[in-house]
């Protein structure tokens, strides 16, 4: 990553870097290596397709952030925080055009294929929580939300890896059922840390989904076994820029059974990611991939 985005404008390059540089669990690639690996494919095409996604999954977040208005992520200031709208959509643009430059460079159409369509679908996404999603409470929107949001990542993280090695489409196929399970568990969790994390953990505001308006999986519990209460109502009718109203509603959704209720959910996500490749030859990558879901639902952050 670091070597495919030297030499350029140094305001670029400095922000470049600053990406490249700022953390975050890396969780893609690992998906796409540990796939790779067990499954034979060439060492450098799954370093390089590796190097895309995580290059993809970057690019998304600085638009992200410009759309959400986020001043912080990962608790260091974003993009947009430092520089205009303007210039943030370019920087996102040129990452966007370097990831599919080295998807190009595995020499796999399917891949190319692959990448495209999860592109397509990561924007659509974004496009459909813009316009449709605030206030509303639904489980197939947030389904869809989530898949387009995260899952649609890791299916292309495993399928990708999977369609440059040496292995049948069923292989293929469990694979991708591998990425979508774990991926959307990921999110599910990631949705729970943004009720029950602090702050300064998770980077951003606390219940920063909610207060956009944005209804995610603990609060969906907690208005199905609470449909009468009126700080969710409010919440539903696209008023949501009540403080005190919002502060009471994320501490009633803390101490209700929603927050379980969800994790639950994660970990039945987990447990069929799990049994779609836990037929495949043993191997210390099969067995860090199971591992992946465990850590998955048990990390803080």
């Amino acid at each position: 990553m670091r070597a495919h985005v030297e030499e350029h404008h140094p305001d670029l390059q400095a922000v470049l870097d600053h990406l490249v540089s700022s953390g975050g669990k890396r969780v893609r690639p690992v998906v796409a290596l540990l796939t790779g690996i067990m499954l034979g494919a060439d060492p450098e095409r799954l370093i390089t397709l590796a190097a895309s996604i995580e290059m993809l999954h970057t690019a998304t977040l600085v638009h992200d952030d410009l759309i959400d208005g986020a001043l912080l992520r990962r608790g260091i200031p974003t993009v947009n925080a430092q520089w205009s709208p303007a210039a943030t959509v370019l920087t996102g643009d040129y990452i966007f055009a370097r990831a599919a430059e080295l998807a190009a460079q595995t020499d796999s159409v399917p891949v190319m294929r692959a990448f495209a369509e999860t592109l397509a679908t990561v924007v659509n996404g974004e496009i459909t929580q813009l316009f449709t999603s605030r206030g509303l409470s639904s489980r197939e929107n947030y389904y869809q939300r989530i898949y387009a949001k995260t899952a649609s990542m890791f299916v292309l993280a495993a399928k990708a890896a999977a369609l440059i090695s040496p292995v049948d489409g069923d292989i293929v196929e469990a694979m991708r059922v591998y990425g979508y399970e774990v991926g959307m568990a990921f999110q599910v969790v990631d949705d729970i840390l943004d009720f029950t994390g602090e702050q300064a953990q998770v980077g951003k505001p606390v219940a920063s989904d909610l207060r956009q308006g944005l209804v995610t999986l603990p609060a969906i519990y907690y208005q199905e076994a609470n449909p009468d209460d009126e700080d969710m109502q409010a919440v539903l009718r696209g008023e949501y820029h009540n403080e005190s109203r919002l502060n009471r509603l994320v501490e009633a959704i803390r101490q209700s059974g929603a927050i379980q209720l969800a994790m639950e959910e994660a970990r039945r996500f987990v447990a069929r990611g799990r049994e779609a490749i836990v037929a495949l030859p043993e191997s210390p990558e099969r067995d860090a991939l199971l591992e992946l879901g465990d850590y998955i639902v048990d990390r803080n952050i």
